[in-house]
């Protein structure tokens, strides 16, 4: 019989219902609540400022390790708090069961610890990372992987009732499958899979509940993880930079120096190899013996004996940076620092500014010892780097009032010092002051840091090479203000330009293979090392010998010091020079042989500054 045209009996309409708890899957739940803020937020904020040298930076200026952890602490806690809290409402809004069924004050404890769970975790794993892009690679991969580890493999034991709980439990203390477990079970009870409607406080106690264990466990985790972090961001070797010593937790029972005449009997770095003593050196060291002996509260900077080692790896034999360096800088003294690359410059600075260790030796900054009161030391040091670290979203005028604050200027007080500082760099007029940080030009940042580091009048401050990249009329500008500056301080400067230095600093140093070769002031520098003309000439090079010999004619002690492409440069003794006969010696050559170009200058500090250098 054919049955072609049956059908069913009519039926009343329904609506089709899908409950969404049981497509967004606890897998999901966990990604959502990790994904955000310890990889995006958090962990790759506290990295950024770790590339970008802005914590150290902080540290320079006054910033302890206390209140920088307390400030990033509360700030992600609100940040995450409200996050958690939404999180809950529009979950409960479009009736997700995971939200409605569950006991609210159970969610708002589970979350609660979660978040602080998360926040020592993003500490400590900054610790291990020096790079953005990479934190944040390795933090999607741990989201994932533990969202998908617990999906795959925890679940699975979970519901594996042959499998021991103790190795469970060792695996909840990993925080991401603690975070699987507590919604794996908040999931349960909402879907009515354990009997109930919901987990309610009562629920804690029962055996297939495994919330209160974990609400343990995330707690266990934090008191774990936050000493871990805090120990590890003071110790972690990163840019080769020691932050502090290994046994950090041992330092608050340290008696901590308060003057250099706790040191003034025994001579620390009594074994230093001096290779290269010269006059200048020798006195230095008999004013900083001095000092050590009969301290003098003038002396803002004293260096004894200052000593860096580089131990060599693989079989390379080790370099010695810095060999044994006194210096003596009183207050009101700008104090510059001249020599090549690779000179010692850099670990010198990094050693008084508590960025690495020296090796032996030490140096007081406003009678305290950089070996144990560095964080002392930071509230009267300003710092400018060399490259410009600075806040890209930050005003100008927000810089100062962050930096004022570490150096305790509070009200009208701060206020007055921000206005000062931005005028005095001329950052003042046209609302550069409160422009973002991003728009400014190169010059424009590099003011801004200067003005960074002298305000709050610290004791001492460290400029490297602080006019890189200014204009003439900004780069004078800068200068007056230094030479302002130092009347209530002493200013370390190093610098490439000889102009700067001859116009800034009061005494120079130049620095060569790890020591001071000279001190003195520009002047005498000028007047011990020169004694000379220098005589330039470019001529074709055909006429290179006649050039020559004319030289000798006019000295016949001088010396080629520059030669390229028909341009000479001889160094004459003033004393069998002169000028008249210069001028003569040039006018009748000119008779015999094509003059391009010549002159005749007195020794200038590039002159003193290549000498030295090469040794002579």
């Amino acid at each position: 019989m054919l049955l072609e045209y049956v059908k069913d009996m009519p039926k009343v309409g329904s609506k089709l219902k899908v409950q969404i708890n049981s497509i967004l899957s606890t897998l999901l739940f966990t990604w959502i609540v990790e994904l955000i803020f310890p990889v995006s937020v958090m962990l790759t904020y506290l990295v950024y400022e770790k590339q970008q040298k802005l914590k150290i930076m902080m540290k320079m200026h006054g910033l302890k390790d206390g209140p920088y952890w307390m400030i990033n602490y509360a700030y992600f806690f609100g940040l995450s708090a409200v996050y958690m809290i939404l999180f809950v409402i529009f979950g409960s809004l479009i009736g997700l069961r995971l939200f409605t069924k569950n006991d609210y004050s159970i969610q708002f404890v589970f979350y609660l610890i979660h978040i602080n769970v998360q926040i020592v975790l993003a500490f400590f794993a900054s610790s291990f990372f020096s790079s953005v892009k990479i934190a944040t690679v390795v933090g999607y991969i741990y989201v994932f992987g533990s969202g998908l580890l617990g999906g795959f493999l925890l679940h699975f034991f979970i519901e594996d009732t042959s499998f021991p709980k103790g190795s469970i439990v060792v695996m909840q203390m990993i925080p991401g499958f603690s975070l699987y477990r507590g919604l794996y079970e908040f999931s349960a009870f909402s879907g009515n899979e354990n009997g109930t409607g919901g987990m309610k406080w009562a629920n804690l106690s029962d055996p297939v509940n495994g919330m209160r264990t974990i609400l343990i466990i995330m707690v266990i985790e934090w008191a774990i993880l936050l000493p871990l972090a805090f120990y590890f961001d003071n110790v972690s070797l990163l840019d080769g930079r020691l932050r502090k010593r290994m046994l950090v937790f041992f330092k608050c029972f340290r008696m901590r120096a308060v003057s250099f005449k706790r040191y003034s009997f025994g001579r620390l770095g009594s074994n230093v190899l001096v290779e290269m003593e010269n006059p200048d050196a020798t006195l230095e060291r008999e004013v900083v013996d001095h000092l050590l002996l009969e301290p003098n509260s003038n002396y803002a900077t004293i260096c004894d004996n200052l000593k860096k080692v580089y131990h060599g790896m693989d079989g390379n034999p080790d370099k010695l940076a810095v060999r044994g360096l006194s210096l003596a800088i009183p207050k009101g003294q700008c104090f510059g620092i001249l020599g090549p690359n690779g000179a010692g410059k850099t670990s010198f600075i990094s050693m008084m500014t508590g960025l690495i260790p020296p090796t032996s030796g030490t140096a007081y900054v406003h009678g305290m010892d950089i070996r144990t009161d560095m964080d002392a030391i930071y509230t009267n040091m300003g710092v400018c780097p060399q490259h410009d670290l600075l806040w890209e979203t930050l005003t100008g005028k927000e810089h100062l009032l962050f930096y004022g604050r570490l150096k305790n200027l509070k009200g009208v007080e701060l206020l007055k010092a921000i206005d000062y500082s931005l005028k005095s760099v001329n950052l003042f007029h046209g609302g550069i002051g409160d422009k973002q940080v991003r728009k400014y030009s190169g010059g424009m940042k590099r003011r801004l840091s200067v003005a960074i580091s002298l305000i709050g009048d610290p004791k001492v401050v460290f400029m490297d090479e602080p006019s890189t990249g200014l204009d003439p009329a900004s780069r004078n500008k800068l200068w007056s203000v230094v030479k302002e500056a130092k009347k209530n301080r002493a200013i370390i400067l190093t610098t490439h330009s000889m102009e700067e230095a001859e116009i800034v600093c009061d005494r120079l140093g130049i620095f060569v293979n790890g020591g001071f070769r000279c001190i003195a002031n520009p002047k005498e520098l000028k007047a011990r090392y020169g004694g000379t003309y220098i005589f330039t000439m470019t001529t074709s090079l055909e006429h290179e010998q006649e050039v020559a010999q004319l030289v000798h004619r006019l000295s016949p002690s001088a010396k080629r010091i520059y030669h390229i492409s028909g341009t000479q440069k001889f160094e004459l003794a003033k004393q069998e020079v002169k000028i008249a006969n210069v001028f003569h010696e040039v006018e009748s050559a000119k008779c015999r042989f094509n003059i391009h170009a010549w002159g005749l200058t007195d020794t200038t500090l590039e002159d003193v500054f290549i000498k030295v250098a090469k040794g002579a």
